[in-house]
């Protein structure tokens, strides 16, 4: 089967890797033998199982999850820098990829002739290239180094190169992957409108980030990887609300073991007028429960996230809790969040060269009702901020 312009379909992917042996010692080719004899994986890793991804022509999609997840592994296989172990893969039309730091990029030649070089590759014709040349020198700011050879370049040098050379050269697929964080902000910012540009046009674009804004900001739908399955698939909102979930259950479970001489034993938020939960813009009140072993002051931080430990915003206060058992509130009187569910996170911090009494960490959540988030229509917001707003119109 064919795929038409700008459609990627994989099917059944399933990608193994085996660790290099960093010495040739006889205990380990006897164990690699031994391995062979019972029939045992002899050291494979298995980063990709059993995925399937479909993509409509026009459509874009995230890929998210941790490191080792196997969203790197599973655009170099899109691309075919790699290919499967088992599985199928077809994609439509021009690819244009930027899946690492310099990746394609040829670090012996100038920029001029990367630029030829792999505009030639996509089967692009002098005179197409000719057309769009200054542009791509343009925006990768790079009008004064574009005969210089690429060895000479600084890793943002080379990343803007190759990005601009994979998102101008008019590709029916762009494939980008988390590299955009090697450039300023700036740059980023730049990167984020060419991106929406490509999408507008009707580009197909599988974008992978760390950054769950930019995601969100520019992708319709998203797959959330995790040891090498697709975890979940859907709308974006939805599934960075589950992968977030799924990242406050690993930091919960990790906060449960630390060893802390103040323990944050309850944490929640709620409505001071009655209501089940806080409502967007209403008041609210922070209620914690302290557990110390003996009494001591600090500064104690208390942030509200989506699920990570970056703060949405953090209230800050001087304390001394007595030794045992204490109750310490805190009353918002407008609360800054649309609906939703959020991540309470707290931490003790006293001078340097002192051991914190509570280290930051997760220790409650809470739900929010009322307004909506904001409608992202490829805006990136650093965190879901509610204002209460009045409009007129003359």
């Amino acid at each position: 089967m064919v795929p038409s312009a700008g459609s990627i379909y994989a099917e059944g992917l399933w990608k193994r890797f085996r660790a290099d042996l960093t010495k040739p010692m006889l205990r380990d080719q006897m164990s690699r033998l031994a391995d062979w004899a019972r029939r045992r994986s002899g050291g494979w890793t298995w980063v990709l199982r059993d995925v399937d991804v479909h993509v409509a022509p026009g459509e874009s999609v995230g890929l998210i999850g941790i490191n080792g997840s196997g969203k790197s592994t599973l655009l170099k296989v899109l691309c075919r820098v790699m290919y499967p172990t088992v599985g199928r893969v077809g994609i439509g039309g021009r690819i244009g990829a930027m899946i690492e730091v310099q990746g394609g990029i040829q670090p012996m030649l100038t920029a001029r002739e990367n630029i030829y070089v792999q505009a030639t590759t996509l089967g692009l014709s002098r005179r197409q290239v000719n057309e769009r040349f200054d542009t791509i020198v343009e925006f990768a700011e790079l009008t004064d180094a574009v005969d210089r050879q690429v060895k000479y370049y600084s890793s943002g040098m080379g990343m803007r190169l190759g990005f601009s050379i994979a998102a101008f050269l008019d590709p029916d697929v762009l494939l980008v992957d988390e590299v955009l964080a090697v450039g300023d902000i700036d740059f980023q910012q730049r990167c984020l409108e060419r991106m929406r540009e490509v999408k507008q046009s009707g580009t197909t674009l599988v974008f992978v980030s760390h950054d769950m804004s930019a995601v969100e900001a520019m992708c319709d739908r998203c797959l959330w990887m995790d040891h090498g399955i697709v975890a979940a698939e859907g709308p974006t909102v939805e599934v960075i609300r589950s992968y977030r979930s799924g990242l406050e259950q690993k930091a919960l479970q990790w906060a449960a073991e630390m060893d802390d001489p103040v323990k944050v034993t309850s944490a929640t938020a709620y409505d001071p007028e009655g209501r089940d939960r806080p409502v967007a813009g209403g008041p609210a009140v922070i209620d914690l429960t302290f557990e110390a072993e003996h009494s001591q002051e600090f500064d104690l931080t208390v942030g509200v996230t989506e699920g990570p430990g970056l703060p949405i915003f953090v209230v800050n206060r001087q304390i001394a809790l007595p030794a045992g058992r204490s109750r310490h509130q805190c009353r918002v009187e407008a609360l800054p969040l649309p609906r939703g569910r959020y991540s309470l996170w707290a931490g003790g911090f006293v001078p340097r060269g002192q051991r914190p009494p509570i280290g930051w960490h997760p220790c409650g959540f809470f739900e929010v009702d009322g307004a909506e988030r904001p409608k992202n229509f490829g805006i990136m917001m650093p965190s879901p901020v509610y204002t209460s707003t009045t409009w007129t119109s003359a």
